[in-house]
């Protein structure tokens, strides 16, 4: 959450945003504006990556900040190509339009959010595999985690509706793991900025997966190869789950080289920019994937559904597959083979 009280002006936040461009003096002028609360060029410019948050020497999460404005300014590209899907939320939460889906599984197993997703955005196959066999899923509704509005405009849905969504998920009487970023994020970050209560304990899909490969290594086959990873932007709120990741790597038999964008230095998918500024877009995931393609990758591995979908064309373009998370653990268990045709 921002906190103006630490933010010095430095302006690293904004010099280090490979989007907009800025000098340091630029930088901190346009930090100036948004503490004042008035409007600001970086509103347009933002991508919502949150790398400026990262960047930060301070903590103050400037990345919150530029959501928060966006929202209360409401011309920025984002916030106007985002309003339909603001209106639907709306429209869910307040009048049902977006039927919850719950499928029962054992009783002694977790559930398994799927926060907004639908079952086809993740890969053919994914929930009937040996990693999620007998969970309980739960999707749509007030299962939405929210979090993710803020590439949308929406940076106040969380504390609006936040506590609803918890309290559903409670009813559940279940443990939860969470298959996406931004709905672990509503439970182990927001909850702690807004004071709501998570009457539930509740996992991280990468700690799942190495939970799971850790009790399963009798069954996995190292694979043997090298792999870009394609962080989602909401792991910039956990960063420190990027552990959990690095050891589904080690004991999948993966290797991930160092890159130029990489870990804090990571590009976004470039999913919030595709309707507001196709030209960059294509320019970022030029970059992302020829930088990938140069340290010898075989595969870039996405853990996120938006990220995925996003990826399937460049993946085909460059000729590097674009596999999800837990297909790389599914490859690695035998469930599934390496895609044909790769490089």
């Amino acid at each position: 959450m921002w906190d103006a009280s630490k933010c010095d002006l430095c302006g690293d936040c904004l010099v280090n945003c490979r989007y907009a461009g800025y000098d340091r003096d630029k930088a901190i002028a346009e930090i100036t504006l948004l503490m004042e609360g008035k409007d600001a060029e970086i509103l347009s410019k933002c991508t919502t990556c949150m790398a400026c948050s990262g960047y930060c020497p301070t903590g103050a999460d400037p990345s919150d900040l530029i959501f928060k404005m966006q929202e209360k300014i409401g011309t920025c590209p984002i916030v106007v190509v985002g309003k339909p899907a603001r209106e639907a939320l709306v429209r869910a939460f307040e009048g049902g339009e977006d039927p919850e889906q719950l499928i029962p599984g054992e009783s002694d197993k977790p559930a398994l959010s799927l926060d907004a997703f639908r079952f086809d955005n993740f890969p053919e196959g994914t929930f009937d595999s040996q990693l999620f066999k007998g969970m309980t899923i739960v999707r749509g509704g007030e299962y939405n985690s929210l979090a993710g509005y803020v590439h949308m405009g929406g940076a106040s849905f969380v504390e609006k509706y936040g506590q609803r969504v918890l309290d559903n998920l409670a009813k559940l009487g279940k443990d939860i793991v969470y298959i996406h970023n931004e709905g672990f994020v509503l439970a182990h970050v927001k909850a702690n900025e807004y004071g709501f209560k998570v009457p539930f304990k509740y996992m991280h899909l990468f700690e799942y997966l190495r939970n799971y490969l850790r009790d399963h290594k009798k069954d996995i086959t190292k694979l043997g190869k090298k792999v870009a990873y394609q962080a989602n932007c909401g792991t910039r709120w956990i960063p420190e789950y990027d552990a959990f990741l690095d050891e589904i790597f080690e004991l999948v038999g993966v290797e991930r080289p160092n890159r130029k964008y990489e870990r804090l230095d990571a590009v976004c998918c470039t999913a919030p920019l595709i309707y507001t500024n196709r030209e960059l877009a294509v320019d970022i995931q030029k970059k992302n994937f020829e930088d990938a393609i140069a340290c010898g990758v075989d595969a870039i591995i996405t853990s996120c559904p938006v990220c995925y979908g996003v990826f399937r064309r460049p993946s085909l373009q460059f000729n590097l597959p674009n596999i999800f998370i837990t297909d790389l653990c599914r490859i690695a268990l035998g469930e599934k083979p390496w895609p044909e045709g790769s490089r």
